[in-house]
């Protein structure tokens, strides 16, 4: 989501509200926005921003402590004794003047949420502690589980019925995002479904069990259409048969490897296109089709029966599901307002990689779309939601900039994971120093950079940590081990 001066200003103009914090913040971070944060999460979402008083007035936070601002925020967050279910927010800066604000959009939650081990609801302006209120904390349960249908409860679904084996998938993507990741230490597989809110007690009927999130991630394929049998999404490639297909694949298996195969689609069916950003080479193709393929899986309304379709054609990509609309029209970056169709799925996508923060979606189409093929994409929302991304591509029209990657460095990047591949493949395994010595590099970073490309494209593993760690040529039949 996108900050615009214009906006900001008529949000102090319009001062503290339902949806609207002010905290000054000038030299550390406050307690109390975290009960905030709650909250939000449990009304209407809302925004928070640090560097302003209470009467609107912006009076910026230190320069110099910003970082350790951002990081005791990040850190707090992930603690569970503070924050629970614990919320995947960032701070962005903003430069109001020369004076630094602070800025987080805080979405709604589909589950309470807790602040210390206390339940906080938005009443005007303020936090107000419901803990001790049986009514309000019913009406808030009550709340959450009729308008997220992510949340109904399956009380007769066991362990057995569920892909145990994707959790050590997911635990291994989470520790590529980050190697001290909160489930790394988790052993137990109902605490880890616990952990992170796939099972749960209703607190009005006292019902307890897996919810629809935790089928649809890791439910086995029966599991799965026994309770959402409608469930489907329908990819299409059309090519010299424009009036039906020239592929295609019904896909109706869990949400991680469903990711998996819409993926691979698009890789088998569309060109790549590498440029250097950040002075990485970067598959920009990729990149838009994570974010297309996540919000089709993530953000779609499963309380309905229509099916998803993914089309691919010679001029674009379309895709279009079910939609729990709060606004209508075409969606950009400037009129933006983020909303979670199904706070715990992508929650979910966000500790494994494969989507970033809420909104964020939009902007990175817009702007690797622009890249990859000089056009912007549509996305219009409403009771169906659809996308449409330009593929097509001239010379003639597109301008170069500083982000192409030369041919040149596409063949070197290409030319050092197969040489990765080969070596890990030969020897049974390969510490990072052995390749950079083979390779005869002066620096590491470069070499990192292609083992994480390739454990995040599920073609080698890395085992154990630190100085003990090494890589191994993945497991095709589990994609990768803790």
């Amino acid at each position: 989501m996108i900050l615009e001066r214009e906006k900001l200003e008529s949000i102090l103009k319009e001062g503290e509200s339902y949806t609207v914090e002010f905290k000054a913040c000038q030299n550390k971070l406050s307690e109390s926005i975290f009960e905030t944060i709650c909250s939000f999460s449990n009304r209407y979402g809302g925004f928070i921003f640090l560097g302003i008083d209470d009467s609107g007035k912006v009076i910026g936070i230190q320069k110099e402590i910003v970082p350790q601002i951002k990081k005791d925020f990040i850190n707090t967050l992930k603690n569970p004794s503070k924050i629970s279910p614990s919320l995947y927010l960032n701070l962005e800066e903003f430069d109001y003047d020369g004076k630094i604000i602070l800025w987080a959009y805080v979405p709604i939650s589909s589950e309470v949420e807790m602040c210390g081990n206390k339940i906080f609801d938005r009443n005007g302006d303020a936090d107000q502690n419901i803990t001790k209120s049986v009514d309000l904390v019913a009406n808030l349960y009550n709340r959450k589980s009729r308008n997220f249908y992510e949340r109904q409860l399956f009380p007769y679904v066991k362990m057995d019925d569920l892909r145990l084996d994707l959790i050590p998938v997911v635990k291994q993507l989470a520790l590529v995002k980050n190697e001290n990741h909160a489930w790394k230490g988790i052993l137990d597989n109902m605490e880890f479904f616990k952990r992170t809110s796939l099972y749960e007690t209703n607190f009005i009927t006292g019902q307890q069990g897996f919810n629809l999130a935790a089928i649809l991630l890791f439910g086995k394929n029966e599991t799965i259409h026994s309770c959402l049998s409608a469930y489907k999404t329908d990819a299409i490639f059309r090519d010299q048969n424009q009036d039906r297909y020239d592929d295609r694949l019904i896909v109706d298996t869990n949400l991680i490897e469903s990711y998996d195969l819409l993926m691979n689609f698009v890789q088998k069916h569309t060109d790549d296109r590498f440029f250097l950003i950040d002075n990485l080479s970067t598959s920009v193709r990729d990149i838009i089709a994570r974010e297309v393929i996540s919000n089709i899986l993530v953000h779609r309304e499963y309380s309905s029966a229509f099916p998803a379709k993914f089309i691919i054609d010679k001029q674009q990509i379309y895709a279009e599901n079910w939609n729990r609309a709060q606004t209508f029209g075409k969606l950009t970056p400037e009129n933006l307002t983020p909303y979670p169709k199904n706070p715990i799925l992508a929650n979910f996508f966000m500790n494994i990689g494969r989507a970033d923060s809420l909104g964020s979606g939009v902007c990175n189409l817009y702007k690797y779309t622009k890249i990859y093929s000089n056009s912007e994409p549509t996305i219009e929302e409403g009771d169906i939601f659809k996308t449409t991304i330009p593929i097509t591509y001239s010379k003639s029209q597109y301008v170069p900039n500083k982000l192409d990657l030369t041919v040149k460095e596409a063949q070197i990047s290409d030319k050092y994971e197969k040489f990765i591949l080969e070596a890990i493949s030969k020897n049974g395994r390969c510490s990072a120093s052995d390749i950079q010595n083979s390779l005869n590099l002066k620096s590491r970073t470069s070499v990192q950079r292609q083992l994480t490309k390739l454990i995040q494209s599920h073609k080698i593993q890395k085992i154990g940590q630190g100085k003990n760690t090494f890589y191994i040529l993945a497991n095709k039949n589990s994609k990768t081990t803790e």
